[in-house]
């Protein structure tokens, strides 16, 4: 059902960094994020935390996290799915750090989150079947 995922968030001076690595492991107990320094708008270091996940147990175990997700966002991803899948059946969400951290899972539509690109296993790799596969993940 679902190839990889990839994940990305940005860790800011003003944010500790352990924490935003247990936000993290709310979604993926077992990745360890590799870490790039960038700079800022203002020149201030950034922080960025990314994985790429592809082990089919680790695969399994978040799509056992999405049952803890609220019935109410369940349904407005459903509702939004072809707006956050891109042609090549790449489905885009974010997850609340904050909400994370405290174990919670939360999508959300704000930049200060954790970024996923869920890569469907669809074939032929096209929108159509990716989005056929995404509607029985969050159906299910």
């Amino acid at each position: 059902m679902i190839h990889n995922i990839s994940y990305r968030t940005f860790v800011y001076g003003t944010e500790n960094e352990e924490k935003v690595r247990e936000a993290i492991k709310t979604l993926f107990p077992l990745s360890s994020p590799h870490c790039e320094i960038t700079e800022g708008y203002y020149k201030n270091p950034v922080l960025i935390l990314y994985d790429k996940i592809d082990k089919k147990r680790d695969i399994k175990d978040f799509i056992k996290k999405l049952d803890q997700i609220e019935l109410s966002d369940k349904k407005k991803i459903l509702n939004q799915l072809e707006n956050k899948m891109d042609d090549k059946g790449n489905l885009f969400l974010r997850f609340d750090k904050q909400k994370a951290y405290l174990g919670d899972l939360k999508i959300v539509e704000h930049g200060d989150s954790i970024h996923l690109k869920v890569k469907m296993a669809a074939y032929p790799a096209k929108k159509e079947v990716a989005l056929k596969l995404a509607r029985k993940l969050w159906c299910d």
